[in-house]
């Protein structure tokens, strides 16, 4: 196989049934889908200011026909609020 062979396609998705739409093909080209796997939180933060409810990163072999994905299917981060961090204080030593 030689390089260049997956690619990130960046979707928009709804909240209902109706097909998430393909907006972009992002750069760079990948070698290996577990390359582009590790790259795609990386790469989709640069589209996170689209106006869709969602929009996903999805991989595929570049010349494949892009699977059809619903708004539906996408998952969403979980609705419970974050856990509050808690940050601990250096211990003085005393002297």
């Amino acid at each position: 196989m030689g390089a260049g062979l997956f690619l990130i396609a960046i979707l928009g998705c709804g909240e209902s049934d109706a097909p998430c739409r393909e907006l972009a093909v992002a750069p760079p080209r990948f070698a290996s889908e577990a390359a582009c796997t590790a790259a795609t939180a990386r790469v989709l933060e640069r589209y996170l200011d689209l106006s869709y409810p969602s929009v996903v990163a999805q991989c595929r072999a570049a010349g494949a026909q892009p699977a059809m994905l619903r708004g539906s299917e996408v998952m969403r981060p979980d609705p419970r609020p974050a856990p509050r961090l808690r940050i601990a204080s250096a211990a003085r030593s005393s002297r």
